[in-house]
């Protein structure tokens, strides 16, 4: 792959190019945007054009050769000069004996992995760098080590901060870096992709809809459901439930909605050893939390006559029935008592309270303490 290839962001592709080419690279990064839209395939590629030995030059345009024997070196995973740090290192820190996969990123793992390897010189090219994934969950410990090297970084060193969240950076981590913005996806070229995977049109189009132009988190959904998590099939039921199911059930439901968590959990973790079980199971968990979002979402743009870009199109009857019970003033909300929830997730709530609070959430005037 090379930056060329890079899907739907000519934009922050072009800054980085023409950057490049004037020999104006910054020597720390922060690519900020939604999950799933290209920061991290972005990374590489900038990264494997930084250590590139014979890159490619024309007027703002630069890329990686792909021939030269770093850029071998680099796509078989070998590079000794690029670094990716992220928090699961924290089982291979000075004493990670008894210390579970976190949630936040450990100030360790940054002092480990980042500031102490970036005196160290390259080894094979003429630049060393490090991409730290996920840099919204460092801490404000993890944050303050950060600062030093990110304002006096040797010459030969390049940062870059993945972020979904830029709100979630200190003003004095933002101010000693260069911020490149990625936005979402084109629905059509969304589908066009979803497609090219093997999945059927309808199906394509909702998860396009669903994940709201974040490519990589659509491309995953889909790439789970033909290992058979059967993800479209449990969210149908979902929406059909909280359109017309009853109190009664609830527990019953929620019970089985924790099941079918597990298993897509058990799937996704098979695929994505690297990741932590714990953060893999609080993504399931607000997969379904945000499907009711959208269900009750809807519901608002229906009432408010539109319909044209509904996300659950495939289940229009059942959304026009939660148009029916909630004005739009009460699916708000119904829409604002789910976006607690998604707190709860992040404070570790247990997961069958959360879904039994979820699907309770149509049925009740007020939210319910956890």
């Amino acid at each position: 792959m090379s930056l060329k290839e890079i899907f739907c962001q000519d934009k922050a592709v072009s800054i980085l190019q023409r950057a490049f080419t004037q020999g104006r690279m910054s020597h720390a990064y922060i690519f900020s945007g939604p999950e799933g839209v290209g920061r991290c395939k972005t990374a590489r590629e900038w990264a494997k054009l930084l250590i590139c030995e014979h890159p490619i030059l024309q007027k703002d345009y630069a890329d990686s050769c792909g021939s030269c024997n770093c850029c071998r070196v680099f796509e078989a995973g070998s590079h000794p000069d690029y670094v990716e740090v992220y928090k699961e290192l924290v089982e291979f820190t000075k004493e990670p004996k008894g210390r579970k996969r976190p949630v936040a990123f450990p100030v360790d793992v940054v002092r480990e992995f980042l500031i102490e390897k970036v005196q160290h010189r390259p080894i094979l090219a003429k630049r060393r760098v490090f991409v730290l994934k996920e840099a919204e969950k460092l801490n404000i410990a993890s944050q303050n080590a950060l600062l030093k090297v990110l304002e006096e970084p040797p010459s030969y060193c390049s940062i870059i901060l993945l972020c979904t969240r830029f709100e979630k950076l200190l003003a004095t981590v933002k101010s000693r870096c260069q911020v490149v913005r990625f936005g979402r996806i084109d629905e059509e070229r969304t589908v066009e992709k979803l497609i090219g995977q093997g999945i059927e049109g309808d199906v394509a189009l909702y998860f396009a809809r669903f994940c709201q132009g974040r490519l990589g988190q659509a491309c995953q959904l889909c790439a789970l459901e033909l290992a058979d998590a059967e993800i479209y099939n449990t969210k149908k039921k979902v929406v059909s439930f909280i359109s017309t199911g009853e109190l009664s059930q609830v527990l019953d439901m929620a019970n089985w909605l924790l099941a079918e968590a597990k298993k897509i959990s058990s799937i996704w973790s098979k695929r994505q050893e690297d990741v932590s079980v714990s953060d893999i199971n609080r993504k399931v968990v607000k997969l379904f939390v945000n499907v009711v979002i959208s269900a009750l979402r809807d519901a608002v743009c229906l009432q408010l006559g539109d319909n044209s870009t509904i996300t659950n199109f495939d289940q229009k009857a059942d959304v026009e029935q939660l148009a029916k019970r909630f004005d739009p003033e009460a699916a708000a909300q119904k829409i604002t008592n789910c976006y607690n929830t998604l707190h709860w997730i992040d404070s570790a709530v247990n997961e069958k309270l959360i879904f039994e609070q979820l699907l309770l959430n149509p049925f009740v005037c007020d939210t319910i303490d956890v």
